[in-house]
Parts: C-alpha cells; sequence; structure tokens
C-alpha cells in the first residue's frame, strides 16, 4: 500500500523528528553538528521556512519550523538530509544511509500547544541527563529563546515573542505532565494534527484527511519514544 503524504497546510507550524538509522549516532562531534546547523541555515533560506526551536541530540533531530507553502517542509528536509548525509558519510570515511527511514512531522495548533513544543523540544537535554540547565546545551534554540544569546537560525514565532524570554524561562522551569509528553509524542509519532478539536476540524476540512491519533494497540518500546 502507497504511503499516504504527511499532513501538510503551508503556515502551519510542524513539529519534525529524524532519527539515526537504528538508532546509531547522526552526530559524532561538533564539527557534525556545526555542519548540520549550516546545511539546515541553507536549507531555510532555500525553502523560506521559519525556524522557532530546535535540539541536535546524538542520534536525532528536532526541528519547529513553519512552512510558507505547501511542500515546503519536504523540499527543506530533503535539501538537508541529502546534502548532510554525503558530507557525514564522506568526513568518516563510510557509505550507506544515515537517517532511519522518512522523517516524522505533525502540525501544530497555536499559543499553547506550540510552546509547550518548544518547551519539549529544548527540554530533550535534559530528559537524556546531557544536562541539567537547559541553556547550557549549546545546540539547541534554548539559549536564545531565554535572552542570553543571539541564534541567526530562528525565526521567533509570534507566540514566542509574546510571551518573552523572561516567560519561556519560567515556562521551563515546570515540569512537563506525563500526559503532554504523551499527547506529543502520540501525535508526532502518528504524523497528526496537535491541538484543539477545532483545529484538527479545520486540518480535516482542508486537507481531506483524518488528523487525529488512534488509540494505542501495545505499550511503546523504550526505543519506540520519541525523545
Amino acid at each position: 500500500m502507497a504511503r499516504q503524504p504527511r499532513l501538510d497546510l503551508p503556515g502551519i507550524p510542524q513539529h519534525i523528528v529524524q532519527r539515526g538509522n537504528n538508532r546509531l549516532p547522526c552526530f559524532l562531534d561538533d564539527a557534525d553538528r556545526a555542519r548540520y546547523r549550516q546545511l539546515l541555515r541553507e536549507a531555510l533560506l532555500a525553502t523560506g521556512c521559519q525556524l522557532h526551536a530546535y535540539v541536535l541530540m546524538d542520534n536525532h533531530v528536532h526541528l519547529l519550523s513553519t512552512p510558507p507553502e505547501l511542500g515546503a517542509t519536504g523540499r527543506m528536509m530533503h535539501l538537508l538530509g541529502r546534502h548532510y548525509v554525503g558530507q557525514f558519510n564522506a568526513r568518516h570515511t563510510r557509505t550507506g544511509t544515515l537517517w532511519e527511514g522518512r522523517y516524522k512531522a505533525c502540525l501544530v495548533d497555536g499559543e499553547d500547544y506550540l510552546l509547550r513544543c518548544t518547551r519539549y523540544i529544548d527540554l530533550n537535554p535534559v530528559r537524556a541527563r546531557m544536562t541539567d540547565d537547559p541553556a547550557a546545551f549549546p545546540w539547541s534554540s534554548c539559549a536564545a529563546l531565554c535572552g542570553l544569546r543571539e541564534d541567526s537560525l530562528l525565526s521567533p514565532h509570534p507566540f514566542q515573542r509574546a510571551l518573552g524570554a523572561k516567560g519561556y524561562r519560567a515556562m521551563l522551569a515546570e515540569a512537563i505532565s506525563d500526559e503532554d509528553l504523551a499527547a506529543i509524542r502520540l501525535y508526532l509519532q502518528q504524523q497528526r494534527a496537535y491541538g484543539r478539536d477545532d483545529f484538527r476540524a479545520m486540518v480535516e476540512a482542508k486537507t481531506k484527511r483524518f488528523a487525529s491519533v488512534r488509540a494505542a494497540h501495545r505499550p511503546a518500546k523504550s526505543g519506540d519514544r520519541t525523545g
């Protein structure tokens, strides 16, 4: 059966995750991460997508981005993935695939849901026990959104600007509930529309596609969870 295209609407933010093949690292050192950032900047400029949050973990990447037109996210990820894999393979004298299949993406509703996704992304290094202070992790959007440094990759969303650096720091200090963690992971895994009922109804009306999650039939294995 042919795979259905991802839900995609211009002007609607998308939470994107791409993992290393077989959960293996996609970054072996900071030089890899620096090159990925440069290629991401070039892909954003080439497609007009706006980046609101990101984190580069050892074996996966999270991005929160808004496309200007239909298909722009796919073009951005194609450019980024193709160029990065070629350079990664050449640098580390390897061949073959780097990514675990296709990237996953879900649409994200307005203020509350977008800010939850931003916090979820920036707290990844804390959940992975890579740092106690998310703003100290150099390969994420956290420090910039907290007003601690400039980041040319980012185009803050209006809801992020309205919250401000002080408000975001306060939000980071709040624990993410297990319910919110599970919901973000489930909507991303199933590539649906994360938000209010009326938001999903709008997405379904415009895309003619089902936008809600289906109940899980088995507990998620540790390797299945979105980090």
